[in-house]
């Protein structure tokens, strides 16, 4: 399976739109009961596999859960799909017999 990199840029807006449902005055907890399941299945949608379904669990409980708002989870998950992404090795010179 392939797994898929979402831009920087998509992962800003996303964690900005979970933070923007909590500046809504009398209506931030509501709007976090509608975006905890988006954000979950966006995620899991945007970075695929067995991370994606962990991810997409945590940012739903993130979400969802009280006081965690501030937690960026989309830009984690970018930076730790890019930190984790094994590079090729190049300039290996392979020996024949």
């Amino acid at each position: 399976m392939k797994l898929t990199q979402p831009s920087l840029a998509l992962c800003l807006l996303l964690d900005a739109v979970g933070y923007f449902t909590y500046a809504m005055p009398f209506l931030g907890e509501f709007g976090d009961l509608v975006w905890a399941p988006i954000s979950g299945l966006i995620y899991y949608k945007l970075f695929g596999g067995w991370r994606g379904a962990l991810g997409g669990f945590f940012s739903f409980a993130e979400e969802i859960l009280p006081f965690t708002d501030f937690i960026p989870t989309f830009t984690l998950g970018y930076i730790a799909q890019r930190l984790g992404r094994k590079k090729p090795q190049s300039g290996m010179v392979t020996v024949a017999k």
